[in-house]
């Protein structure tokens, strides 16, 4: 059936209140849309932070009347509100166009991410199957990509690989399926960690091969290669911690990291790797390199 859609130009400051507000009138969802593609990068931790010009989406029956909603709104806010309107959109399958916008990607010469839904493309290729439902990692981000091809254009073979901050252990499967023997993921997410053992099983790779630990349940155990794919912020803090984690001639790639941060981050690992050049993918960047 159609919708009703209603959109409201709100500040952060008013996203709670418009909120509440739309649900108490009858919306059936509420989404928060970015009105001037700003981006929003390391949020502080606990907090769920909007844009600086922010449209709030809402969606009702789509007999209801729009002048209705937005009179009983200003009537529960208490105040004229803010740049609104109303339109009726046709109804579709929801789930099939969401699933439609992923399609098979290739990284690197071997290694194809395929959603689960989908035919391999080249069936003798190393493919990895994903649910791209799970999120925490899907491929389609350049982090994830940058990683993505500089797993495949290693030699893994008797290599152990440790996934740091696996999210849905697309890196970790990947390095699996690309001939590591032994795969290790840490998350600070259960969620994270929940995806990754899905991800693992629908790829046919047994839990001993891969098992997966919140940070305080990790085995210390260094590795000869470890990626993490966080952010810059947390990969400066840790690289005492993530250092340990490598082995003497191991090597490490790091991903998260905006282009302007480069450096810094660089600068964390200088002291106990031979780092190669920076790679860059769409304002984002990969820094790797070996274990002194």
């Amino acid at each position: 059936m159609p919708w009703l859609q209603v959109r409201l130009a709100i500040t952060p400051e008013q996203a709670e209140t418009f909120e509440d507000a739309l649900l108490e009138v009858g919306a059936v969802s509420v989404t928060f849309m970015d009105a001037e593609d700003q981006p929003i990068f390391e949020p502080d931790l606990g907090t769920t932070p909007l844009w600086s010009h922010t449209h709030l989406l809402a969606l009702f029956e789509a007999d209801t009347d729009a002048n209705a909603v937005f009179a009983h709104l200003q009537l529960l806010i208490g105040s004229e509100l803010p740049e609104h309107q109303a339109e009726v959109i046709a109804d579709q399958d929801w789930e099939r166009s969401w699933m439609d916008g992923f399609k098979p990607m290739r990284f690197g010469q071997r290694l194809w991410i395929v959603p689960s839904w989908h035919a391999a493309p080249q069936p003798e290729a190393v493919n990895l199957l994903l649910d791209p439902g799970l999120a925490f990692g899907t491929g389609t981000h350049p982090t994830t990509a940058l990683c993505l091809e500089w797993l495949d254009g290693q030699n893994l073979t008797d290599c152990n690989v440790i996934d740091f901050g696996c999210g849905s252990g697309i890196l970790a499967i990947a390095a699996l399926l690309l001939g590591a023997p032994q795969a290790l993921g840490t998350d600070i997410d259960p969620q994270a960690l929940e995806a990754s053992r899905d991800n693992a099983s629908r790829n046919g790779i047994e839990p001993a091969r891969f098992p997966v630990y919140l940070p305080a349940d990790m085995p210390q155990q260094p590795a000869d290669v470890v990626v993490a794919n966080i952010l810059a912020g947390p990969l400066v803090a840790l690289a005492p911690q993530i250092t340990a984690l490598v082995k003497p001639g191991g090597r490490l790639a790091l991903s998260g990291i905006l282009g302007e941060q480069a450096e810094e981050v660089r600068a964390a690992y200088a002291a106990a790797f031979d780092l190669d050049p920076t790679a860059e993918k769409d304002g984002w960047v990969r820094i790797s390199g070996i274990r002194r």
